[in-house]
């Protein structure tokens, strides 16, 4: 016969579920063993705080005391302040100060203590300074990153919305800003008619005279080596054939990157016999480019490493420092199912009001639904060191002509100069001859010998002034 006896004591608001503390259920957590959220202890030690703060800093669970680790109850014994005494050393013992719900009871004449913690509002929490997670059905010491970002989450803020101590307002190039008002004013119901500056201060980019780390990385006048991208393009897995160091603001990587990938890929036109031929890439552009932003978004800024992107002859692979958000796991990434957390929410809402995203929570399945469509097997998504990697595989297909209505052939060739430049500014009409020169590695004069050639051809047309103006890709 089981009696369940003792007061519950409500530190935080508690699962109602949890608290059916009846035999049934005591038996079915001991038979299940431990995990994620069970831990057995033969005695109240100080294994057992540390286990309520790593319980608190992840998901909840119980520690069953008089438990043993095989899951035989031993029982313990207990005096009048024994369950005071243990709350009291919990409470001294953790920052912020737990006091965990408790029960008492008794099986087979023996008497358990059963202490049951809630997922804790405000994390990190520590014991005696250190800060531990529970990962399967042991405790493991959280790292630098991960307390910093449970923390800035527990407060609903973000790393990129705090000040940036090392840059301020004389750093930032307020004619980017202007080109990011340009952009978003093509996509807005309603026009932003504010300068630059007010911009600035109404996204909260500029708070008290100082700028975010987020308004740094979006609109920096100079090079940014905390924000770097690595790229390369491999003969084999070892031999670089041809590479890109980019260090540019955040709207500028997203152009870059695509510019150098679109470089190193083949590109192939079905004719059907219709005017328009069909355009197709090794992969599709659509799907690297959703990748690309989610990278530089989800991108864990605090972390020293870079971001790489490496091109092979079969495969593209994207490595981006910081593992996917705590809760969520590749099998629900696979799936769509789970709601959108987002790492950088200032830089997010920036580039979404510039079209650049969509709709937050969307991209990996549009990932997934363009490769598809392209022919191509699924991404592989891997949590790797402290990062996460993304590799596309490309498929060989032979080319085959069947007699119908339409004959079909399929040609490849390497993308031409003036292509390479249609592109780009495709993805963002407002590039300059200078910055169109970098990207693609020509000079200026050869860029301005294109665009003279492209404007003949009426395929791209100039609107507005050299200086104000952008293109339009007809």
């Amino acid at each position: 016969m089981t009696q369940i006896t003792g007061e519950w004591i409500l530190a935080i608001p508690s699962d109602p579920e949890k608290k059916k503390m009846n035999e049934e259920t005591i038996l079915g957590l001991i038979k299940k063993g431990e995990s994620e959220t069970v831990e057995f202890k033969s005695a109240f030690d100080q294994a057992t705080i540390e286990t309520l703060a790593a319980f608190a800093n992840t998901n909840g669970g119980y520690v069953l005391i008089g438990v043993a680790d095989s899951g035989k109850i031993i029982g313990v014994r207990l005096g009048n302040e024994t369950i005071p005494q243990w709350l009291n050393q919990i409470k001294a013992n953790t920052f912020p100060a737990l006091i965990p719900d408790v029960a008492t009871a008794t099986i087979d004449h023996k008497d358990i203590v059963i202490f049951i913690i809630e997922e804790f509002p405000i994390k990190p929490v520590s014991c005696r300074g250190k800060y531990l997670k529970r990962i399967g059905n042991a405790n493991h010491q959280l790292s630098i990153h991960e307390i910093s970002n449970l923390h800035l989450r527990s407060y609903q803020a973000s790393w990129d919305f705090y000040p940036d101590t090392r840059h301020r307002l004389e750093d930032i190039s307020l004619e980017k800003v202007g080109k990011f008002i340009e952009i978003s004013n093509r996509v807005r119901p309603y026009p932003i008619s504010d300068d630059s500056l007010t911009v600035l201060k109404k996204f909260e980019l500029v708070k008290d005279a100082a700028i975010t780390n987020g308004c740094y990385l979006l609109f920096a006048a100079e090079d940014i080596l905390s924000s770097t991208i690595e790229i390369g393009r491999f003969a084999g897995d070892t031999t670089i054939q041809d590479s890109l160091t980019i260090r540019s603001d955040l709207f500028g990587e997203v152009d870059a990157a695509l510019s150098f990938i679109r470089k190193h890929l083949n590109r192939s036109y079905i004719i059907t016999g219709d005017k328009q031929r069909e355009e197709r890439w090794d992969y599709p552009l659509e799907a690297l480019r959703e990748i690309v932003v989610n990278m530089i978004v989800h991108r864990d800024y605090m972390s020293s490493s870079d971001s790489m992107i490496r091109i092979f002859d079969d495969r593209l692979e994207f490595f981006n420092p910081g593992r996917l958000m705590a809760g969520l796991s590749i099998e629900q990434l696979m799936r769509g199912n789970y709601v959108s957390a987002i790492r950088n929410k200032q830089i997010a809402t920036v580039f979404k009001e510039a079209g650049i995203i969509e709709k937050y929570g969307s991209g990996i399945k549009r990932v997934l639904e363009s490769v598809r469509l392209h022919g191509l097997k699924d991404p592989s998504f891997e949590e790797i060191q402290d990062g996460f990697r993304v590799t596309i595989f490309k498929t060989t297909q032979k080319t085959t002509q069947k007699t119908t209505q339409k004959t079909t052939q399929k040609t490849t060739q390497k993308t031409s100069t003036k292509d390479r430049i249609l592109d780009i500014l495709r993805e963002n009409p407002n590039l300059t001859r200078s910055e169109m020169s970098q990207l693609l590695g020509k000079s200026q004069d050869t860029i301005k010998d294109h665009l003279a050639k492209l404007k003949s051809e009426k395929r791209v047309e100039r609107i507005g002034s050299d200086r104000d103006g952008y293109w339009r890709v007809k």
